[in-house]
């Protein structure tokens, strides 16, 4: 049996508003294929690039933030909502979404003066799909993806 899990999401093209840095997309290298880490041994790049996914959610007002967004009713949260529960100032707390939203876990959507964020839908079932050594009943072979 072929062990599979939810291929990484895509994130938008890179714009004014997304720049790609070290951290980059969640996709690359390790959303080619959509194995656990069991099922086969990452490379170097996929390491390097899985690793600065999970720096990104290392920072504990980072993962109050994901879970503000992720938890807000109606889908999206503006940046002005987010500075107080957090007690960071606004720069801040705009430095913490841009390096989530360049890991590919939120995405940004400016509309006059606010930064609007939401969820990348399946960002976060697909990283912790990464750690799953086993496939989930039912599960089938991912299309796309040669090794499974």
């Amino acid at each position: 049996m072929a062990t599979t899990t939810m291929p990484l999401p895509a994130t938008a093209t890179p714009s004014a508003d997304r720049t790609d840095d070290a951290t980059g997309d969640l996709i690359g290298a390790i959303g080619a294929c959509c194995t656990p880490l069991a099922a086969a041994p990452l490379s170097a790049p996929e390491a390097e690039q899985l690793a600065a996914v999970l720096k990104a959610i290392a920072v504990p007002a980072r993962l109050r933030l994901l879970s503000m967004i992720y938890g807000r009713d109606g889908g999206e949260a503006c940046v002005c909502e987010l500075t107080e529960p957090l007690g960071l100032t606004q720069p801040t707390v705009s430095h913490h979404l841009k390096v989530l939203v360049d890991a590919g876990l939120i995405s940004r959507d400016k509309r006059g003066v606010w930064a609007y964020y939401r969820p990348v839908p399946g960002a976060l079932a697909a990283l912790g799909a990464l750690f799953n050594p086993t496939p989930n009943a039912g599960d089938t072979p991912h299309q796309d993806c040669a090794h499974c």
